[in-house]
């Protein structure tokens, strides 16, 4: 039984925390979405770009190799060697004797132990979409069928994810392919509708009877004949002669009937059900999805991120297929849209990514909307000093990502700034204004009007300004003070900030006191223009960066004056 009621985020590899039976225990799991890097190219896989428009080397170092023999070939034998699955592991056999050891043979290597794990955390009523292109599809299809049991397909969704466009001597490639499974027969199913359109109620609506109400004409019978009660004659009709039977029992016909639901024509031809349009759900989803948009340049929940879905199409597969409190699991969760409609729609919710830059945007994405007070559980990150030094030996790109999750700073992306911004891991930013003037007493606490609901300021021109970060494992002096205030100065920046694995040496504290403070007036406060802070400091809790909040006071004011007008009304 799966007793922790906790949304968790894993850093690390997700086939190693999926072996984890503490961790991860048999059935513990609902629902699995898994979009995984396809094997195309390196490029595809890329989450940001640099402004200089080179690819983002954090993520670059992570999946260049990910899908080489090399790399795979320790995972496929001990895989062979491991595996319960008896057909499973003969039908990889039979790959790798086609494919040989070639990239598409690694991809299929590191796939397969990890449905294998995936199947095995599934509970007897939940199900999987694997989200794929044509490039590895019909590989995956077989695998899939090996380890749910071809029995257990359910679905193969087309999600139109583009518009129409030429390609060079084929077919314009237009579509993704979402596979689905279930874990058995007894599978949770919600069947999703849609507004019908306009057009279609004009012309299947077509009648109108005295109340105003649209009505269509429905069929009463099915083909075949029942010997029960379905297939006796009712108000002199036989439906057996026709080789029919009806749909529901003749006393439910007749309660029908009374009920005003079924037409009888005067002239006697058969009988017609009623359905009204304001009574239907609407259409029901078939499996050729063409009304969800790709994200497109101008897209609010862009975060620039090649391979970001639209959070509609996660929505629509969560509320198919899991209910409110159900646990949703991600393993391959990228920028965190599954975790975003699955927090949003009352689920509980687990993500797994071997990227800390994924990592770290899952967190910002997830604060900013739904608020900093939200919590949940992160796990395979350092904890201690060791192990923030371990990381930074193995990695220094991860490390540098986690650092800045540490003082939830922004990493660096597209068009956080301008030109190639040297010398900026990340930024903080805050609220500003230029003239910010108390209304009424001059003792009124700011924060606590604004967090009443009423702002003492007469508020023009806010902005935000921006705060470098700079991350550093080792190797730090006096110098990377001065470039870091120039850096600051270059970028248009209001302030500083150094995060180090080392103590930082007395020069280097001299060298920051010297920038001097800077002012806000909007928190009517200074603060340090450069600060240093050491990573054990922020894990111990001893050390924190002294800048404004990150919060709008006045957004947030808004907002929960608007709550508690709600509140009086009700």
């Amino acid at each position: 039984m799966f007793l922790r009621q906790m949304n968790r985020l894993y850093f690390g590899d997700n086939l190693s925390w999926l072996r984890d039976r503490g961790e991860f225990p048999n059935e513990s799991v609902d629902l699995v979405y898994l979009d995984p890097p396809f094997n195309s190219n390196a490029d595809y896989n890329v989450l940001f770009r640099e402004t200089s428009g080179q690819v983002s080397q954090a993520q670059f170092h992570a999946f260049t190799d990910t899908w080489s023999w090399a790399d795979a070939a320790e995972t496929y034998h001990q895989f062979i060697d491991t595996c319960p699955n008896v057909a499973v592991v003969e039908m990889m056999e039979a790959f790798h004797s086609f494919l040989k050891n070639s990239p598409m043979m690694a991809y299929l290597a590191m796939m397969a132990p990890r449905l294998v794990e995936l199947h095995r955390v599934l509970k007897e009523t939940g199900s999987l979409y694997l989200h794929c292109d044509p490039t590895a599809s019909h590989y995956l299809r077989l695998v899939l069928d090996g380890v749910f049991d071809a029995e257990n397909f359910r679905s193969e969704v087309i999600w139109k994810r583009t518009g129409t466009h030429s390609s060079a001597n084929r077919w314009g490639p237009v579509h993704d392919t979402i596979f689905f499974y279930s874990r058995s027969r007894r599978y949770t199913w919600n069947r999703p509708y849609v507004p019908l359109a306009e057009d279609h109620k004009a012309r299947h609506y077509r009648h109108v009877d005295d109340a105003g109400r649209r009505y269509a004409h429905g069929e009463l019978t099915a083909p075949g004949k029942r010997n029960g009660r379905s297939g006796v004659a009712w108000r002199g009709f036989d439906v057996t002669a026709l080789g029919r039977h009806w749909m529901t029992t003749v006393e439910r016909l007749e309660e029908m009937y009374g009920e005003g639901k079924i037409y009888l024509p005067t002239d006697g031809s058969w009988p017609r059900l009623i359905r009204y349009e304001d009574e239907g759900k609407g259409r029901a989803v078939g499996d050729n999805w063409t009304d969800i948009s790709p994200i497109n340049m101008q897209a609010k929940e862009r975060l620039g991120f090649p391979t970001q879905k639209p959070i509609e199409l996660l929505e629509r597969i969560i509320t198919a297929s899991s209910n409110p409190g159900d646990v949703v699991l991600d393993p391959f969760c990228g920028c965190g849209t599954t975790i975003d409609a699955a927090h949003k729609l009352g689920r509980q919710w687990i993500g797994i990514d071997v990227t800390y830059l994924a990592i770290n945007l899952i967190k910002r994405r997830l604060r900013d909307r739904f608020g900093e007070e939200i919590e949940f559980e992160e796990k395979g990150q350092p904890s201690d000093l060791g192990g923030a030094r371990q990381l930074a030996e193995n990695d220094k790109f991860q490390f540098q990502h986690w650092a800045l999750s540490l003082v939830h700073a922004r990493p660096l992306r597209e068009g956080d700034g301008k030109g190639a911004d040297r010398g900026v891991d990340g930024l903080l930013f805050f609220y500003e204004t230029a003239d910010a003037k108390p209304v009424g007493r001059d003792s009124v606490e700011p924060k606590k009007a604004r967090l009443s609901g009423a702002s003492p300021y007469q508020v023009s021109d806010v902005h935000r300004e921006k705060i470098i970060v700079q991350i550093k494992s080792g190797g730090t002096g006096a110098k990377d003070i001065r470039d870091l205030l120039g850096t600051v100065e270059n970028q248009k920046a209001i302030g500083g900030v150094l995060i180090t694995l080392d103590k930082p040496t007395k020069p280097m504290r001299d060298e920051a006191a010297s920038a001097g403070r800077f002012e806000s007036k909007l928190w009517q406060k200074d603060y340090p223009k450069i600060q240093i802070v050491t990573i054990e400091g922020l894990l111990n809790g001893t050390e924190r960066i002294d800048a404004p909040s990150q919060i709008n006071p006045f957004a947030m004011a808004a907002r929960e004056s608007a709550a508690h007008k709600q509140t009086e009304m009700l």
